[in-house]
Order: C-alpha cells, then structure tokens, then sequence
C-alpha cells in the first residue's frame, strides 16, 4: 500500500499518469483489503484476490514505456511472495506465469539494447531469478515440512505413537457433527490396564514402556483405519468408534480384552501378562460433549474394576457388567 502511493507519485511527477493511475488503484485496494482481512472467512481466495491484481498492476509497470531496466527488480518479488501466501504449489504456478511474462516484457523492450542483452546481463539477471525461485520453493517445501512434523507431535503421545488428548479433541468435534448431520451413532471406549504399577515393580519401567507399546499396537491393529486409538495418559487408554453404537462398541472393547488377555509379552526377567478393564459410553446418550462422554465411560471403567477386573462395561455404576446381555439383538462390525 504504503509502495503503491509513494510510486504514483513520482510517476505523477514524471508524467507517466496511466502507471501513477494503476498503482493507485493497487494502493486503495491494499487498503481495503488490509481493513477487510480479519473479518473474512474464505482466506484463500481473498489472498489470490490480492496477489493475481498485484502482480499484474507489477506487469503493467514493467510495460510501460517509461519504465527503465531497475524497475525490474520488483519482479524478483514475485517468488517470495507467491510461496509465502499461497503455498509451495500454488506459490511455484503463480511464480512461474509471472516471471515468464516479465522475461518476455524484458526481451520485447529492450531487444535493441546492446549494453542490457550483452549475455553476462542476462544470464545474471536469470540465473538470480531462477536462484530465488528455487530458494523460495525449497524454503516452502521445509517449512510445511517442519509445520506437519509439529503438528504430528502436538497431536500424538510419544511413546505409543497414538493420538492424544489434542487429536482426541479435534476429532471429536469433527465426528460430533457429521454423526448429527447424518444421524449415525458415535462411541467411546476407556481401557485401563489393571494392576499395571505391578509390571513397572517388578520388571522395571522399561519393561513398562514396552507393554504399553504392546497394548498399543494390539489396540491400532484391531481398530478400523476411520476409528481413532488414543492414549489418555499413563496407562488409560481410549478409542473412538464412528457409526457405531454402545454396544457394538462394548463387542470391539471385549474382543480386544480377550485378544490381550490371551497375549504375552516377553521381557528381561520374564514373562508380562496384562489384562484390562473397560468402560463404553456413546455420545447423545450420554452427553453432548466429550468432557461428558469420556467422564460416563471412566465411571464405566471404574465399575467395571469394582466389579472384579477383566472387564468391559456398559451399565450404569450400580449394576452388573456382563459383556453379553446387551448385544445379542445387534449385528457386530
């Protein structure tokens, strides 16, 4: 904005009143745009509504007869802020149309100039432009690199590689409304691995972390890939289930108790056997929000360890868990 006043006015100085006129224009829009971009929704398409009529108010620039060869300097801008706004593909397509239009306003009008064509002038002029093209590329490709790395550990437990309390969140929220739009169920699942303190005493916290790895890797490989497995925290774990219902939820919960209890894990010193206790829950029934799922399924859990242990739980606190008495009138997936 403050470029495009400054610029009119020395071309209105010099005469170059159809420039002065173009760059104007750019400037009130720039600050139209800049009032208007913290109330605007659809971000990406108010950036390519600044960045397309930027670079070509830069075009007509470089056009106009006045223009001497410094002015096209401002083309080297076009690369940084191609990527910088609309990402490494959209930055690199944007980039490349412009500056092969600036080349080609470069060459048409000064064609006959024997001091701007001589071929070291052209080829530090390009081989600059290709270096800053390229650097602005690789630049874009590690940054969003590095963005989905954090984003991957802001949202994973790093000992078991499953999603966390963060993911759990987003995910939630996103499956609430698509099961609300589409009315299909929506259930959560609280393991907890019983008496795990025992494994840390007497094998070690290695041996620890290396059940827990166990438990996770049972838990992801019985999981379908649009269901999500989480570790809440220490030994409590979680699984959401999308278009399943409570009781198909407590059926997956059971077969995954049975799957551990009937499974081993050799470490240094032994032989570690783990079972679980289990609490379901479903969202609408239970509650609208996940802080209310996840608190129905802990007091689930909690009978369900009441109860004996090695369990998986769908009542309420004061009844009896029976994996079966639930489910039989209802079809497993």
């Amino acid at each position: 904005m403050v470029s495009g006043f400054l610029f009119a006015g020395l071309n209105i100085q010099r005469g170059n009143i159809s420039v002065a006129v173009v760059e104007l224009v750019m400037a009130g829009y720039s600050l139209a745009i800049l009032c208007l971009i913290p109330r605007v929704k659809n971000l990406e398409s108010w950036i390519l509504a600044y960045v397309l009529p930027f670079f070509s108010a830069m075009m007509v620039a470089l056009l106009s007869p006045s223009s001497t060869a410094s002015v096209f300097v401002w083309s080297l801008l076009i690369p940084m802020v191609a990527h910088l706004l609309l990402g490494r593909r959209k930055g690199l397509a944007v980039s490349v149309v412009f500056i092969a239009v600036a080349v080609v306003i470069y060459f048409f009008k000064f064609r006959n100039n024997m001091v701007l064509m001589q071929p070291v002038a052209v080829a530090n002029v390009a081989i600059l432009t290709l270096v800053i093209l390229a650097l602005s590329h690789v630049y874009e490709i590690t940054r969003e690199q590095t963005e989905a790395r954090l984003l991957n550990l802001a949202h994973s437990d790093p000992l078991t590689g499953l999603a966390n309390r963060a993911r759990l969140r987003d995910v939630f929220a996103h499956e609430k409304v698509r099961s609300q739009r589409s009315g299909t169920p929506l259930s959560l699942v609280v393991f907890d691995l019983d008496h795990f303190k025992r494994v840390n005493d007497s094998f070690g916290h290695e041996s620890g972390d290396l059940a827990l790895k166990h438990f996770s890797q049972l838990l992801k490989q019985s999981l379908r890939k649009t269901d999500l497995a989480v570790r809440l925290g220490g030994e409590e774990f979680c699984m959401l289930l999308m278009d399943t219902s409570p009781a198909q939820a407590m059926m997956v919960a059971e077969k995954i108790r049975l799957k551990l209890e009937q499974s081993s894990l050799e470490v240094a010193g032994g032989t570690v056997k783990l079972t679980l206790s289990a609490g379901v829950a479903g969202y609408g029934e239970d509650g609208d929000a996940l802080e209310d799922v996840l608190r129905a399924a802990d007091l689930r859990l909690y009978t369900a360890k009441k109860d004996g242990r090695n369990r998986v739980c769908l009542k309420e606190p004061d009844q009896v868990c029976d994996p079966f008495d639930r489910v039989d009138q209802e079809t497993v997936t």
